[in-house]
């Protein structure tokens, strides 16, 4: 997980902290008898209990998609950031592939309380998801009181409006393929559905541009398939955080794409209103470009947010 220079397509042109401004470690926990894995990112130097910042990856991803970058910068600016894979993805245990919102927000919990049992770290915790993943961190820290800070890059609000403005064909057929999958997978028989294609294809992702900006991201040496169970569809669909925006009490940044074909950035700055402690930064980014061209202002929102949530 520390593999550099680059390991993506979409990164080759980052500039990166000096590999000695930081350290790492490897963490695994467990879930239900399966074994999640990640990296530990240290800010180098005298850093003593520094905040923590829990990461996962997005709909379909794993943690080297582009992440690092982002918890290195994380590492470089005081904080720990503690970056794992969902089980089924990565180097955690399975390899379905399979999108499961509420078993994922298990294994952020699991995450968590796996990183308080490191002794290098403080006790403020940051939750830091993108896409999917702030889909997650928004719930859990609407459930949770122990959270100091929230971030959600280009965050997936409501499962069931993205689903709906790919039109009445998109829909019939993700939930007949889903439905299908949902029933048959018990029998030998399940089906797969590709996680990000084309604007014809049954996909997870099937917004114009998106294909390209989503494998630009993917680890050259990743053994990941553009593929999910087709039951995946009807999870992320029927997932609504949206409806939770209103419980969180923590400082919560919502960062939106002004270009973003996935994910309306006037609904995330509707749901920025509804946060009591909320800051809404937008730019003119797409779903993906926050991890790839537009790397340097998305993730200096992040650090200035993060000085002023936690007063460091």
């Amino acid at each position: 997980m520390t593999r550099r220079n680059p390991v993506n397509r979409a990164q080759r042109r980052l500039d990166r902290p000096p590999r000695e401004r930081f350290a790492t470690r490897a963490l695994a926990f467990e879930v239900d008898g399966d074994t999640c894995r990640g990296t530990l990112y240290l800010p180098g130097g005298d850093a003593a209990d520094p905040p923590v910042v829990v990461m996962a990856p997005g709909l379909g991803a794993e943690r080297s998609f582009g992440y690092p970058a982002v918890a290195e910068r994380f590492a470089d600016a005081g904080y720990a950031a503690f970056l794992f894979d969902y089980r089924e993805f990565g180097a955690s245990d399975g390899d379905s592939q399979a999108v499961h919102p509420a078993d994922q927000r298990a294994d952020y919990a699991a995450a968590i309380d796996r990183v308080r049992r490191v002794d290098a770290v403080g006790r403020d915790l940051v939750l830091w998801g993108a896409s999917l993943s702030a889909a997650h961190v928004l719930t859990l820290a609407a459930e949770r009181r122990d959270v100091d800070a929230a971030i959600g890059a280009v965050p997936m609000l409501d499962g069931r409006a993205i689903a709906r403005r790919r039109g009445a064909k998109y829909l019939a057929r993700s939930g007949a393929a889903g439905l299908r999958d949902l029933i048959g997978h018990r029998f030998g028989r399940g089906r797969t559905v590709p996680i990000v294609g084309g604007t014809e294809e049954l996909a997870a992702i099937t917004e114009p541009g998106t294909k390209r900006k989503y494998l630009d991201l993917v680890d050259r040496d990743s053994t990941w398939r553009n593929e999910t169970p087709a039951r995946s569809l009807l999870r992320v669909a029927n997932y609504r955080p949206v409806g939770r925006i209103d419980e969180i009490r923590a400082p919560t940044l919502l960062l939106a794409g002004t270009d973003d074909a996935i994910v309306d950035s006037e609904a995330v700055v509707d749901a920025g209103e509804r946060l009591s402690r909320g800051t809404v930064v937008t730019m003119p980014a797409d779903h993906f470009s926050p991890f790839g061209e537009d790397f340097e202002p998305a993730v200096g929102h992040q650090l200035s947010f993060l000085r002023d949530a936690l007063d460091r």
